[in-house]
């Protein structure tokens, strides 16, 4: 069986006999000689565009190297964007070996969930570097393990 029988479940139907599987078509030499020429008159004019674009491209690729240490200025384009859309960067404190760490700020809320089988005390973390709809509510338990002084303040 052909892999793309075994695909699809039906039989292979090449370009050059399109016509219902059930009609017989009986291919001439002549006529499989002129499809093969089209495909090849079609298959130079794919390659003449595609280098043609190439050439275009090549016009404006530079190639260039630098050295370890050296200073590169990378020019983006612009693009015209909504100024409602324009974020501005956040400043980040990071440690010595460029790692980050969240760390909690206050705790702005408290409340018990209750399961089946016990009662879970949740507090609303406000962390740092995020703004107060982004606060998250954590096990009470946990918070405490980790962050005890978090909850000496309060």
């Amino acid at each position: 069986m052909a892999p793309f029988e075994a695909l699809y479940d039906r039989k292979y139907r090449s370009p050059l006999c399109w016509n219902d599987i059930s009609e017989t078509v009986i291919l001439g030499p002549r006529l499989i000689e002129e499809t093969v020429q089209q495909v090849k008159v079609i298959q130079g004019k794919i390659k003449a565009a595609q280098d043609r674009q190439k050439s275009y491209a090549d016009l404006k690729r530079m190639e260039e190297e630098y050295e370890v240490g050296e200073k590169v200025l990378l020019k983006s384009r612009r693009y015209s964007l909504d100024k409602s859309h324009v974020l501005q960067p956040e400043r980040v404190q990071i440690d010595e070996n460029l790692s980050y760490e969240e760390r909690p700020i206050k705790i702005l809320d408290s409340k018990v969930r209750s399961t089946r089988n016990k009662d879970v005390k949740i507090v609303k973390v406000l962390w740092s570097n995020q703004k107060y709809e982004e606060a998250t509510r954590e096990a009470e338990a946990e918070m405490r393990k980790k962050y005890p002084k978090l909850f000496a303040e309060g």
